[in-house]
């Protein structure tokens, strides 16, 4: 045999050999992988494009949200300052460690016995459902009525990044698809000019989990985050290159559309499928993300009332651009705040310095949002979840023998919030024991948490997968596990 010939079979994959065969199979999978994109919709340029996989689609089930803000304060902020209230753990400040809570237990950094750590804040109850807020969140206590504060929380990942992995796409290891991939999966966007998905950091630094917290995994890639900036150009590179006019732009897009739809039809990959539509997509931001991303459009009431500065990286420019995008159609939007890892081995991190400023930073911002959202009937039908990836220690860390107060990692319990999206509103659910170490009542998981998340948008977590190496890949894992948080929806 020819040695060039042998070395061209070898090289020729079963996808390009089933492709040039005349079979058609390419297109058959194509079909059958994607269906709708023989349903095409005309371009500017009057070129057909395949069906936009981000179109708006019907819940399988009844739906209560219509769309998702995720709020998370990247390090786990200490709950036992802010709502879970334990007068004894006060009484026993800085008295040595019980052996029950800590002989023969894992610690990210505690070594030998530690001592009890009270709160150094005041607490009060607030509201309908007399829940305990400390004073380092004045502004939450206004709104204390409209959320469900969960204090049970339970997961079984101590480590930041596989705890917000967990947390955010069901998998403590990179590689699966985050929630807010799965909602665009799911219903698509309701406005094609935004992103479905987007993702707004502040805080100074990206999360610790990285930008595998808004991937899209083994899902088409179309239903990525897009991380957005509130300084400067929203998204980078979206504009024109320099010389280049929209319309020039237009005709540009149209060509590659039609080699891409070759290159489809023959090969039937779906990322192609992808670039097209994300080609398309960032041809019509160019107008639509500087509009909606003007928060000087917003009367000076509202900038105030949320605490926003145009021109700042906050997270109140944050929130208030969270309000503008779901107003606009956009599905799912992902906040991350990060530096809320409080364990004391100096001013930067400790629970006297820089946990209060922490707090000044978000309490403002997140009471506004609520207060914001249901002023304009948005509440109703837009879910809003606050919370940290895990919770933190009753004891002092004390790292190397620091003498700034701080707590460790702590997997067993921590809390969370939500409001609106058929959420019942001035509740409590559940409670730890009388130091704050373990749940003692009405336990809800990670995996509930994403149960319900989803169950709110109108889908089943054990129904709703994706087709994926052979097995159908699903949010919650492949477990039975996730149940429905029943007692916190209206």
């Amino acid at each position: 045999m020819n040695p060039f010939h042998l070395a061209s079979a070898r090289l020729a994959t079963r996808r390009t050999f089933l492709g040039q065969s005349g079979l058609g199979l390419g297109a058959m999978a194509l079909q059958g992988m994607l269906p709708g994109l023989s349903s095409a919709a005309p371009a500017a340029g009057g070129m057909s494009l395949p069906e936009n996989p981000l179109l708006p689609h019907q819940a399988p089930l009844p739906a209560k949200a219509r769309s998702v803000i995720y709020l998370h304060m990247s390090g786990a902020p200490p709950t036992l300052d802010l709502f879970d209230y334990k007068p004894k753990l006060n009484e026993l400040h800085m008295q040595d460690c019980p052996d029950s809570l800590f002989a023969g237990k894992r610690f990210a950094f505690i070594k030998g016995r530690p001592k009890m750590l009270g709160s150094p804040y005041k607490f009060k109850q607030y509201g309908q459902s007399g829940a305990w807020v400390s004073d380092m969140f004045p502004h939450f206590t206004k709104i204390v009525d409209e959320v469900a504060l969960v204090k049970s929380m339970n997961t079984d990942q101590f480590n930041h990044a596989p705890a917000e992995l967990f947390v955010h796409t069901g998998d403590m290891r990179a590689g699966g698809a985050s929630i807010g991939s799965w909602v665009t999966y799911g219903l698509g966007s309701e406005n094609l000019d935004l992103p479905g998905f987007v993702v707004l950091l502040s805080g100074g630094t990206d999360p610790t989990g990285g930008k595998s917290l808004w991937n899209s995994g083994f899902l088409p890639s179309v239903y990525q985050g897009v991380q957005c900036r509130t300084t400067g150009e929203p998204i980078l590179f979206s504009k024109n290159p320099e010389g280049m006019a929209r319309d020039s732009r237009r005709r540009s897009l149209d060509a590659l559309g039609r080699l891409n739809q070759l290159e489809a039809a023959e090969l039937g990959d779906p990322e192609t499928l992808t670039r097209i539509s994300q080609y398309e997509l960032a041809y019509r931001m160019q107008t639509a993300v500087p509009e909606v991303f003007d928060i000087q459009k917003e009367p000076e009431s509202v900038r105030n009332l949320y605490g926003a500065k145009p021109g700042e990286g906050s997270f109140a420019n944050n929130c208030l651009l969270a309000r503008r995008l779901v107003e606009n159609g956009v599905r799912y939007v992902q906040l991350f705040d990060w530096g809320w890892d409080i364990h004391g081995t100096g001013k930067g991190d400790d629970l006297v310095n820089k946990f209060p400023q922490k707090c000044r930073d978000v309490d403002q911002a997140c009471a506004a949002l609520i207060t914001d959202l249901k002023q304009r009937g948005l509440l109703e039908n837009t879910l809003v979840v606050w919370g940290g990836e895990f919770g933190r220690t009753p004891m002092n860390e004390a790292r190397g023998g620091s003498t700034y107060l701080g707590r460790d990692h702590h997997p067993n319990c921590f809390t969370m919030w939500m409001a609106g999206g058929g959420i019942k509103g001035g509740i409590v659910h559940g409670a730890t024991d009388e130091l704050g170490y373990d749940v003692v009542e009405g336990k809800y998981t990670i995996r509930d948490l994403q149960t319900t998340l989803l169950h709110q948008l109108g889908f089943d977590a054990h129904k709703f997968s994706y087709r994926y190496q052979g097995l159908n890949q699903r949010l919650i894992g492949p477990t039975g596990d996730g149940r429905l948080m029943k007692e916190i929806l209206a």
